[in-house]
């Protein structure tokens, strides 16, 4: 399976439709962050929601949703672009938890008191940040709630990942479907209806089901065209120049300190786990252009 997204829109205009196979991305994530399943699910949950919210956005603009409750995953980070590219992390990626009616309880991992921000990122050094408590900490019905309170659209959003049993990722997915207005009230009860008769996305790419296939399925009563689809990828932006900045942050006194304890120093991306180590010299050449404070 190729991991796509795809949209379509209503003849009327009144309704869009994006969905994503988001099961290669997904899998790499998991396998980085070595997380068992609970976190597998969670973060994957995660990766495909800002593969959403990413798509309702403009060319180089990107989202990133941080999740934070008080539960034993901790907080979950992820960042999408509009081109296609997701990253992502959770905090505790070996949280684990009974299951719940047989089912891996996302909701108690994340924990039901915290938060949820969402932070666009439309360039030019704009970022637009919004914050809302978490909702049912099921990932999926937090963004939609997001986009209905603080965004005032409201949002049908479905994300699901399938585990096999050895605890790899066999499927992950997921769809977004927006009115826009005015609103079309027996058209939106249509989509309801098929909405409420489908099995999970994830399932449905288990049984060969497209993204296309699932949005047609979605609007099956409803005219409709195809409008765009692109690739998705797992990428991570950080580089080696990005963390020399990062120590470079510290100040004075933190990098004299730490050149005379450890001699070295290194620097982890907790995005995609790379570790980018700086020697003595390259400190020393650091600490001769940090600005410090002299007391006298």
């Amino acid at each position: 399976m190729t991991d796509i997204l795809e949209r379509v829109i209503s003849e009327s205009g009144s309704f869009f439709g994006i969905c994503c196979n988001t099961t290669t991305l997904v899998s790499t994530a998991c396998r980085m962050h070595d997380v068992g399943p609970l976190a597998a699910v969670a973060l994957g949950r995660a990766l495909t929601g800002a593969v959403l919210l990413a798509a309702l956005l403009k060319d180089g603009q990107s989202v990133q949703l941080k999740f934070e409750g008080n539960g034993p995953l901790g907080k979950i980070i992820t960042e999408a672009g509009y081109d296609g590219w997701v990253r992502g992390y959770v905090a505790n990626p070996h949280a684990d938890l009974p299951l719940k009616d047989g089912l891996i309880d996302v909701a108690s991992g994340l924990g039901h008191a915290g938060f949820l921000t969402v932070i666009k990122d439309i360039g030019l050094n704009k970022k637009y940040p919004g914050t809302i408590q978490l909702y049912t900490s099921e990932i999926g019905e937090d963004l939609a709630y997001y986009l209905t309170k603080s965004e005032q659209t409201p949002s049908a959003i479905a994300l699901s990942i399938q585990l096999e049993k050895d605890g790899s990722i066999g499927a992950s997915g997921g769809y977004l479907i927006q009115s826009l207005p005015p609103a079309e009230e027996h058209s939106l009860l249509q989509i309801e209806k098929e909405i409420s008769q489908l099995p999970s996305p994830a399932q449905l790419l288990l049984d060969g089901k497209s993204p296309g296939d699932i949005l047609s399925t979605i609007f099956n009563t409803i005219p409709h065209k195809k409008t765009a689809s692109k690739n998705l990828f797992f990428s991570c932006s950080c580089n080696r120049s990005k963390m020399e900045s990062a120590l470079f942050s510290l100040g004075y006194d933190e990098l004299s300190d730490l050149l005379q304890k450890e001699g070295q120093a290194e620097v982890h991306c907790e995005f995609c786990r790379d570790t980018y180590t700086f020697n003595r010299d390259e400190l020393e050449d650091m600490l001769a252009t940090v600005p410090h404070r002299k007391y006298h």
